[in-house]
């Protein structure tokens, strides 16, 4: 079963692209993917948040469109969360008429597969794990990501052979701009176009010398590039996911939507410099899906398995790529830690999404060993 990611990203749409990855197993298993609920066909539209969320998981939207999506799905809002796709994939397990699965999940699907592997052991093979997102879950601070972005950027320079010190040159433009949450987004969205960042050192050294014309130029063009229809990603469905799933500085889903935005506020005024640089502070709490949790509607939290349980021992592979921003690999090795004796590849220069996405065929090949050993 090879689970996309997101969370919003349907599978069917997708499944002729990855048979065609996986070709070299696939005389010995048989490939399942399916549209998570609230995915493609039957995707759940929120026109607003869809037009300026696009595919960015980051960008900040009107609060206007965060209430009429809430309004649209309504009480309905609780039944998309992490724990209802888990269930929902041992139904199919069980309409396939199969004791247990090989799970092969990609970003948000790693969550997934880990999840569904803490909830039904007995039902797992093995775990192919790529570009992970921790059994935790992620942090809507993003405080790996932040300081991961100096060592992504530095090797991306270096690869390309560009002479400046791109980390200084975004902690001097995000000191002199305030745009520190604007320019993570674009770079966590561009990942997907260019695994080394190709002309971003030398727009981050212009902006840190006075003329950001160039960087705005930049975001502007990656924000213009992230537009997608509800069928591709559903901002709806990833939005409902993400906000019943989540710990934030106010507490869960359940918390009352009064004196979140004061919460958030004393955390932004707590987080050390060290903690969010080459970014700020004002970065950390001024992301896109943490400010749509901020204003969404008070519900229920879901069950969900203990965290601090071990995955059920089985083979487990984790794959991640160097120059990945969208889960970069320290939250890799944040799950080695959960998982007994992981396989763990890292893809020098690639981004994220290895398996389908990266030109270093490394990533692709471990999996096939792993899955055919």
């Amino acid at each position: 079963m090879f689970l996309t990611g997101g969370p919003g990203q349907p599978g069917v749409p997708l499944m002729k692209r990855i048979a065609g990855k996986m070709a070299p197993v696939l005389k010995d298993y048989r490939l399942v993917m399916y549209d998570q609920r609230g995915t493609g066909e039957r995707a759940i539209r929120c026109p607003g948040l869809q037009e300026d969320m696009g595919s960015s998981d980051l960008a900040v939207p009107r609060k206007q469109s965060i209430a009429d999506c809430a309004a649209t799905l309504g009480p309905n809002a609780r039944y998309y969360s992490t724990a209802d796709t888990v269930a929902d994939i041992d139904v199919l397990r069980r309409d396939l008429g199969d004791k247990r699965l090989s799970i092969d999940g990609v970003s948000y699907g790693t969550f997934v597969a880990e999840r569904y592997a803490l909830a039904q052991p007995a039902h797992v093979a093995r775990l192919v794990l790529d570009s992970v997102v921790p059994q935790q879950g992620y942090d809507p601070l993003d405080l790996i990501a932040l300081p991961a972005t100096a060592r992504v950027l530095r090797s991306a320079c270096a690869a390309t052979g560009c002479t400046t010190d791109p980390a200084e040159d975004l902690a001097t433009t995000v000191r002199t701009y305030h745009n520190g949450a604007q320019i993570l987004d674009a770079l966590t969205s561009y990942e997907f176009a260019d695994a080394n960042y190709g002309g971003v050192p030398e727009a981050l050294h212009e902006a840190a010398n006075g003329k950001p014309e160039k960087l705005n130029a930049f975001i502007a063009t990656v924000h213009q590039d992230d537009a997608a229809p509800a069928e591709a990603l559903s901002q709806g469905l990833h939005a409902a996911t993400l906000c019943a799933d989540g710990h934030y500085p106010w507490g869960t889903a359940d918390t009352p939507v009064a004196g979140r935005a004061e919460a958030l506020e004393e955390t932004r005024q707590e987080l050390e410099p060290e903690q969010t640089w080459p970014y700020d502070a004002a970065t950390a709490t001024g992301l896109g899906s943490l400010l749509v949790c901020q204003d969404w509607p008070r519900m229920a939290v879901p069950p969900s398995p203990p965290e601090h349980r071990k995955l059920p021992n089985v083979p487990v592979l984790l794959l991640g790529g160097s120059h990945d921003l969208s889960t970069p690999y320290e939250w890799l090795y944040q799950q080695a830690e959960s998982t007994h004796k992981p396989e763990i590849v890292i893809v020098p220069g690639a981004a994220h999404s290895v398996q389908t996405r990266a030109a270093n065929p490394l990533g692709r090949q471990a999996v096939y060993d792993f899955l055919l050993r």
